[in-house]
C-alpha cells in the first residue's frame, strides 16, 4: 500500500524525464534483498518495468542460481524515468529522483541492497551523495564484496554486482556475476 502511494506521490510531481514512463520496481515489497541499477533502458520504458530486457532475463538466471526470483527479491532504479538514448544521468535528474529511492528503500527495509553495475554501486555507497561519488572505488575492485552501511536510517548489507548487460558484452564476466551471487546466499 506505501509503495503504491509512493508511485501515486511520483507521478504527481513534474519530476525531470517525467516525459517517459514511470518505471517504479517489481518484485516482493516485503523482500529483505533490493536489487538498484541506474536507469530504465528502452524495453523498461516502454513496459513501465525494472529489468525485463535482455538485461533482466540474465539478472533472472543468476537468481535462480541461488533459488530466489521476484517473489523473494525486490528491483527498483535510482532514477524512475529513462534518460534520453541512454545517457547518463545528470546530477539535477539524480537529485530529484533520490528521496524517491530513499523513501523505496526506507518502505521495503531490505537487510541486503545489491547494487548493479559501477553507476549504482557509487553512488549507494557515496551515501546517496553524487559528489561523493568520485571518492569511491569502481566496481571491478567492489563487486562481491559486502559492505556493511546505514542507509535510510537503518544498517544494511551492500553487496556490490556487475551489472547484468555486462555479460552480454563481456561473456567472461558470467563466472565473475555467478561466484558474486553465491555471496549473496550467503547472506540468507
Amino acid at each position: 500500500m506505501e509503495l503504491e502511494e509512493l508511485k501515486k506521490e511520483i507521478e504527481s510531481k513534474n519530476l525531470p524525464l517525467a516525459e517517459n514512463n514511470l518505471v517504479f520496481g517489481k518484485g516482493n515489497p516485503k523482500a529483505k534483498i533490493l536489487f538498484i541499477g541506474e536507469a530504465p533502458g528502452a524495453k523498461e520504458d516502454e513496459l513501465g518495468v525494472p529489468f525485463v530486457g535482455s538485461a533482466g532475463k540474465e539478472l533472472d538466471k543468476l537468481l535462480n542460481s541461488i533459488n530466489l526470483d521476484l517473489d523473494d527479491v525486490y528491483i527498483a532504479n535510482i532514477l524512475k524515468y529513462r534518460p534520453p538514448n541512454n545517457r547518463n544521468p545528470s546530477i539535477e535528474e539524480i537529485k530529484s529522483h533520490t528521496p524517491f529511492l530513499i523513501k523505496q528503500i526506507s518502505i521495503i527495509n531490505p537487510k541486503i541492497i545489491c547494487t548493479l553495475g559501477n553507476y549504482a554501486t557509487k553512488f549507494v555507497l557515496s551515501g546517496f551523495e553524487v559528489l561523493g561519488m568520485n571518492k569511491i572505488e569502481g566496481i571491478s575492485k567492489l563487486h562481491g564484496k559486502p559492505k556493511n552501511i546505514v542507509l535510510a536510517g537503518s544498517p544494511r548489507i551492500v553487496i556490490p554486482l556487475y551489472h547484468p548487460a555486462s555479460m552480454l558484452y563481456n561473456p567472461g564476466l558470467r563466472k565473475v556475476l555467478e561466484l558474486d551471487f553465491k555471496v549473496i546466499s550467503s547472506f540468507l
